[in-house]
């Protein structure tokens, strides 16, 4: 996969206005968790990343290693291997502990399993800060970073039924639902966000969903793999919609919905809203097309940028910002939210125009 371009050096010119006191804080949220007292320039950064499973963690990696190193920490970035990764992950947080990294973001592959380690690395001075993934029942995590993934299910819910609306004026549709993989904490929230926008649907009659299937647990796709939602779409059109029309599927993210599209087109039944999230580049030209109808732009660049804008935040000693709070059933984490967007093909063009890898997909 290509690597979105960015100018690290903007990162590092954040990182660098809070590590000389400059700090970005507005106070309008909600006051950080136990703050570090300050380290020096070239302290050791830990990240902990998921497997390469995502275009987005892919990009996330190599932002880290390139941000961290022009901000003036040292950086230690590691995946999670896909055969035994929540083992892989939890040896390499013990690793960054042992080595003295002052601060740990953890992607998490199971934000449940980690409990251990960060119970260490607060234990050893650390600041933890969950990333895009919430680290659950502890109360060794200092802050969480993320996009509002509940919003951002409520946006693909809202996405559906107004694609559905387009295509079908006044309806009823046919749906089918899809999930995240299960041990990702954030797969719940975007099908619970979707499904605020989506329940009111079905229980009116609008909506229907054939297979019969619309609880968390009959709809997720373990490792959020292509191969398991694709198969999982080859059986349910082949159990529930032999002369039935389908209108419409809610993915939750791109990789799944490319594979959701490929299970429909092979069945001869193209031509369905299907919904997305990540702005992968291989779906740029699908949403284009009109095979997908959209997907949800969470820029990774933004979101490496405010971790490091944090890191150096903590190393001058000052308070970190934040908007919001989170519930990871142990506490309420302080916690950053930035504001995902909605791209469909109105809006692509405008929203892709200062990112030179997704742009021309656009044209």
């Amino acid at each position: 996969m290509r690597k979105l371009a960015i100018t690290t050096t903007a990162i590092a010119a954040v990182a660098f206005m809070a590590l000389a006191g400059c700090s970005t804080r507005t106070d309008t949220g909600t006051d950080g968790g136990t703050d570090a007292a300050g380290f020096e320039e070239g302290s050791l950064i830990g990240v902990a990343l998921p497997d390469k499973t995502s275009e987005n963690w892919v990009l996330a990696g190599g932002l880290f290693e390139d941000a961290i190193t022009e901000a003036g920490f040292e950086g230690d970035v590691q995946y999670a291997g896909q055969s035994t990764p929540v083992p892989d992950q939890q040896s390499q947080i013990t690793t960054m502990v042992t080595n003295g990294a002052k601060v740990i973001i953890i992607g998490a592959k199971d934000g449940g399993q980690l409990g251990a380690q960060v119970a260490a690395a607060k234990e050893a001075g650390a600041v933890v800060i969950a990333y895009d993934r919430i680290l659950e029942n502890t109360e060794d995590i200092d802050y969480y970073l993320a996009f509002d993934n509940f919003r951002v299910g409520q946006e693909q819910g809202q996405a559906l039924l107004d694609g559905l609306e387009a295509a079908k004026p006044g309806g009823p549709w046919n749906i089918e639902l899809f999930a995240g993989s299960p041990d990702d904490p954030n797969a719940a929230v975007f099908f619970d966000g979707a499904m605020d926008k989506l329940q009111p649907a079905i229980d009116d009659g609008s909506l229907t969903v054939l297979s019969g299937q619309t609880d968390f647990n009959q709809v997720t796709t373990q490792g959020w793999l292509a191969q398991n939602a694709q198969t999982r779409m080859d059986t349910l059109l082949q159990g529930s919609y032999g002369s039935a029309d389908l209108d419409g599927v809610l993915s939750p993210n791109d990789t799944l919905a490319r594979a959701i599209i490929t299970s429909v087109e092979a069945a001869g039944k193209p031509d369905i809203v299907v919904t997305g999230q990540d702005s992968e580049a291989a779906s740029i030209p699908l949403i284009m097309s009109g095979k997908q109808y959209m997907t949800i732009y969470k820029d990774t660049r933004a979101l490496v940028a405010k971790a490091l804008e944090m890191v150096s935040t903590l190393a001058a000693g000052d308070e970190v910002e934040t908007n919001a709070e989170t519930d990871n059933k142990s506490k309420e984490v302080p916690t950053f939210y930035l504001d995902p967007v909605v791209v469909t093909a109105d809006n692509a063009a405008e929203v892709y125009k200062d990112n030179p890898d997704l742009e021309p997909l656009t044209k």
